[in-house]
């Protein structure tokens, strides 16, 4: 039985005060208690990358302590890296030779009931609409492997906290005062967990097509946080670039 150590719940605490002052958080739905301290796989859509603190703040708000799947290169930061190794988060070595290592550590992090947050696409989304893309199989391969539940979390709004480009530090100062000054508001919402029966780990295919259900799922619950900017958003951020080629579905209208 995994336990989040106080560091990570302290973090938990800290990105909800952060995300508190930069943003109006607003969360909708929640997961059932009795899957709160897990085996769980939150599958969330992935538009920004402030998203790791957003979601943080949102699973504090949900009685929720997730260890996420995260990039490799975070945990080479000098400070943040020990950080995440320290709290028991997962590291993930895309495209190296040890990428599958993520895969046994996750799944014996849910054997020991943990909640593992992660993001099927991979990347941040580039779909010119901002609709979750064409998924990773990383999550489907873990759900049918181990029997996890999966909720699908989605997300909006996070994307006007900073720009899809983050090396320049004056933008991104800028973008801070803004926010002070108008704190967006950045939704979250829990939905029902994905019906994944009638698939198997071992059966050719189930892998992609649990992935379609569970980028369907998240794609549901993220069309009623943007009833109002179905086809593209209102917020333009020149640094984001378009590509439509892993483009999964859009939403209604």
């Amino acid at each position: 039985m995994w336990n989040a150590p106080p560091l990570w719940r302290g973090l938990l605490l800290a990105a909800r005060g952060v995300i508190g002052v930069t943003a109006r958080l607003r969360v909708v739905g929640g997961v059932p208690e009795e899957m709160r301290r897990g085996p769980l796989i939150l599958a969330a859509n992935h538009i920004s990358p402030v998203d790791p603190a957003v979601m943080m703040a949102a699973c504090h708000t949900a009685g929720i302590a997730p260890r996420i799947m995260a990039t490799g290169g975070v945990f080479r930061t000098p400070v943040l890296g020990s950080l995440m190794r320290a709290s028991g988060q997962i590291r993930v070595d895309r495209r190296t030779a040890t990428v599958a290592r993520a895969l046994d550590d996750a799944a014996q992090a849910l054997r020991e009931n943990s909640v593992i947050l992660i993001y099927p696409e991979g990347r941040i989304g580039l779909d010119p609409g901002m609709w979750p893309e064409r998924g990773k199989t990383g999550a489907a391969r873990l759900a049918l492997a181990t029997g996890a539940p999966v909720v699908p979390v989605a997300q909006w709004g996070g994307h006007e906290l900073i720009p899809y480009e983050t090396a320049d530090l004056g933008a991104n100062a800028r973008a801070l005062l803004h926010d002070l000054r108008r704190r967006p508001v950045a939704k979250v919402a829990f939905g029902a967990p994905v019906d994944l029966g009638g698939l198997r780990a071992d059966t050719p295919g189930d892998a992609q097509r649990a992935t379609d259900r569970i980028v369907d799922a998240i794609t549901a619950t993220l069309a009623p946080l943007r009833a109002d900017e179905p086809d593209r958003p209102r917020h333009h951020d020149p640094t984001r670039p378009a590509d439509a080629s892993r483009s999964h579905r859009r939403g209604p209208g």
